[in-house]
């Protein structure tokens, strides 16, 4: 080989490098464009799954403070009418004990102190029921209220206006807010004919 080639492959070689240092900033930069989208596009799906973990925390946190607000409701409730089966059985004994002073003979003194013992215990009893929540329902003389109410029979009447308890047959209780049972009444309507229609 001449000089003349050895300078022309030298030049050749040389620029071959040049271009190379030239392009190697080019190929890095690419590199990192690449690099810098690949974690734009890692960092927006992070974001997605943080929110998504956020909602999912958000919802589990309300579904148990709605729980907890259930559960509360329903011990005050079995709270409250855990003693409806203990009334039910009771209100017979109240009314018998009632019936029982209705027809005794009042003027008999032999019986006087029977019935003063009667009396007491029978308002004994109503002043414990009632501390325990349960109410006495005697509706007479009030409109017709068919949540605590049962009618039995409607009667005309002058004396009173229509659609009003004139006769309570049996007494209705309430235990915390919910009738137990309710009243059995016999209620007005408006004057026409004397009949009892029966229902």
């Amino acid at each position: 080989m001449n000089k003349e080639e050895n300078k022309i492959q030298e030049a050749s070689h040389d620029k071959k490098v040049d271009v190379k240092v030239e392009n190697e900033p080019d190929a890095e930069i690419s590199t990192m464009i690449t690099r810098i989208s690949e974690l734009e596009v890692a960092l927006e799906i992070s974001e997605e799954k943080v929110k998504e973990q956020q909602d999912t925390l958000l919802r589990a946190r309300a579904d148990i403070e709605n729980i907890r607000r259930r559960t509360e409701l329903e011990i005050d409730k079995a709270r409250k009418f855990a003693l409806e089966r203990f009334a039910n059985e009771l209100l017979p004994v109240i009314d018998n004990m009632e019936r029982a002073l209705e027809m005794a003979d009042g003027e008999n003194e032999e019986l006087q102190p029977m019935l003063e013992g009667v009396e007491l215990t029978l308002k004994t009893m109503k002043i414990t029921v009632e501390r325990f929540g349960l109410i006495e329902l005697n509706p007479e003389g009030e409109p017709f209220n068919p949540e605590l109410h049962q009618a039995m029979s409607i009667q005309e009447s002058v004396d009173h206006a229509p659609n009003t308890v004139i006769f309570v047959m049996q007494k209705g209780y309430a235990l915390n807010g919910r009738v137990v049972r309710p009243a059995m009444v016999m209620v007005s309507k408006a004057a026409e004919a004397n009949v009892d229609e029966k229902i």
